[in-house]
């Protein structure tokens, strides 16, 4: 059991990671237990720009959303307390993101270290969901999303806390992720 955010210095829980690796599942579950309110990022800016994100990225090009995502994250940020907050699977690797999480101290970032197969696995399912891989064909997704990762990796590793999800419940990702945050009084 995770001791409650008055013991904690931290105020917002930022959940970090590849699409797939369970960050919303996780953070609403987490939020729970730290009796916190949980925020999808994707969600928040939905509402903020009456658009999905699919019809941004659409009308608006992968460049535009990407700032649209950094500016969302830093007004979060600076607005709101006692929260976890799940990012896009892109968001730490555009702008300036992960330098203002890292920088920020009322945040810790946490990256949800998935394995490419656990990934493949999951993705394949819900691949007209994620704009970003609806095209890809099936048996070309694990290899595009070593290519990400391993792109990416350079942005999930400034994470505060990095912990490996590949097996690992819902309930026992929190329960570590609590140890985590009470290990490091944060």
């Amino acid at each position: 059991m995770c001791i409650k955010k008055q013991k904690h210095t931290i105020m917002i829980v930022v959940l970090l990671g590849y699409m797939g690796s369970g960050k919303s599942t996780v953070g609403i579950k987490l939020a729970a237990e730290l009796d916190y309110d949980f925020m999808d990022l994707d969600a928040f800016i939905e509402d903020q720009e009456q658009l999905s994100i699919s019809e941004l990225f659409e009308r608006r090009g992968h460049i535009e959303f990407r700032k649209i995502e950094a500016k969302a994250v830093q007004k979060i940020c600076r607005t709101h307390t006692n929260l976890v907050l799940a990012l896009g699977g892109g968001t730490p690797c555009y702008g300036n993101t992960m330098d203002f999480l890292n920088q920020h101290p009322s945040v810790c970032a946490i990256y949800l270290k998935s394995s490419v197969k656990t990934l493949a696995n999951r993705l394949v399912k819900e691949k007209s969901k994620r704009p970003l891989i609806a095209n890809i064909n099936d048996d070309d997704l694990a290899e595009f999303i070593a290519k990400h990762l391993f792109e990416r990796s350079r942005f999930y590793n400034q994470a505060q806390l990095t912990l490996s999800v590949d097996d690992l419940s819902v309930k026992r990702i929190v329960q570590e992720i609590c140890n985590d945050l009470d290990e490091y009084n944060l």
